[in-house]
């Protein structure tokens, strides 16, 4: 079971864990231990998850999530695999935590007439500068 905030947890039964080699360094053992993790999370299924909470996260996850509701979280970046599960529930945890916070609503504003006016006076005195850099007649 682990433990996200006050409210949420997840069970055993929603993650499922399955391990693949590793690419990158390590040499000859890489092609011998299996210490990558993917770490597929039933999110859609879940009873712990409320709507807000499932629809953020499907937005956050982006190609992570699949189509029959699942997350799906790979880790490799270290050698050993109690580490890169390790990295995976952290991942996921960090992933549910983001997905928790409410989104800041923005008020759409327009720029006062002042601050429009300083800003077209202020392009057209760099144009004048500009224009003064012309080649210099010689008559």
């Amino acid at each position: 079971m682990i433990k996200i905030n006050d409210t949420i947890t997840i069970e055993d039964w929603e993650i499922t864990e399955s391990f693949m080699r590793s690419s990158g360094p390590g040499g000859q053992h890489v092609n011998k231990v299996s210490s990558a993790v993917e770490l597929r999370f039933e999110a859609e299924r879940s009873p712990n998850l409320s709507s807000f909470v499932k629809t953020r996260l499907r937005k956050i996850a982006g190609r992570k999530w699949t189509k029959d509701g699942a997350l799906i979280i790979t880790a490799e970046k270290h050698r050993l695999q109690p580490l890169n599960r390790a990295l995976a529930v952290e991942k996921l945890i960090a992933l549910i935590t983001e997905a928790t916070k409410r989104p800041k609503y923005r008020i759409k504003t327009r720029p006062t007439k002042a601050s429009q006016r300083r800003r077209i006076d202020s392009k057209t005195k760099r144009g004048q500068i500009k224009a003064l850099r012309g080649k210099v007649n010689d008559n």
